[in-house]
Formats: structure tokens, C-alpha cells, sequence
């Protein structure tokens, strides 16, 4: 069985963690950037999301935004909670970066995507 509250840390030293989880799948918490292209002094922000009902393998798929504290972005992720064979939960996501920027002529530089994998912070 995998959940999603606790503590998570992914392959670039980001970490997240999922305080609290609702009876419908609601979810928030707190996540700390490791990586950023901003000059200004990373600070924790806060997350909201959402988890399907788990699947038969309990194993569900969620999704969650980080609406960044020490920057004009968000960024939204998808993903699946898997167990792996030796018992080892791992969230594979997916994830889009939205940049604010001043002009419509810009737009086509503000989203970026890429993806992580997080285990358990311990």
C-alpha cells in the first residue's frame, strides 16, 4: 500500500511534505525547492492537491500545485504513488513550471516541464 502523507524527497535534494489528507482525497503540506532560476532566497511554500481513490493495486495517482513563496510561479504536478518489489514507495511525477512574464509575446518561453521521483525522507 502506498500514501502519500509523510515526507518525500526527490533526486535533485527538493523536499515535500503531505500533512494532512481529507476523507475525499484532499491534501496539503509544505515543499522546499532545492533548484531554482531565481536570485531571490528559496523559502518554503505551500502546496494543495488531490488524490484519486486508490486503485485495486493502492497504488493511486494525485496531483498537486506549489504556488511559490519567493516567486511569481507555480508549478503543478501529476503523478502515481508506486511500491516497489522490495517494499520501497516511490512517487513518479510529472510537472509543469508556469514563469510569469510581462508580455503575450513572451508566452511561448513561460512553461517549462520536466519530471522527478521521490522516495521517503528519512
Amino acid at each position: 500500500q502506498c500514501v502519500l502523507t509523510g515526507s518525500w524527497i526527490n533526486e535533485l535534494g527538493s523536499n515535500m511534505t503531505i500533512s494532512s489528507m481529507s476523507k475525499n482525497g484532499n491534501f496539503s503540506g509544505l515543499y522546499y525547492t532545492a533548484v531554482t532560476a531565481t536570485k531571490e532566497k528559496i523559502k518554503v511554500s505551500p502546496l494543495q492537491g488531490s488524490q484519486h481513490h486508490k486503485n485495486e493495486q493502492n497504488q493511486p495517482t494525485f496531483g498537486f500545485t506549489v504556488n511559490w513563496s519567493f516567486s511569481d510561479s507555480t508549478t503543478v504536478f501529476t503523478g502515481q504513488c508506486f511500491v516497489e518489489e522490495n517494499g520501497k514507495e516511490i512517487l513518479r511525477t510529472t510537472w509543469l513550471l508556469r514563469q510569469e512574464v510581462h508580455n503575450l509575446r513572451d508566452d511561448w518561453k513561460a512553461t517549462s516541464i520536466g519530471s522527478n521521483v521521490f522516495t521517503r525522507f528519512q
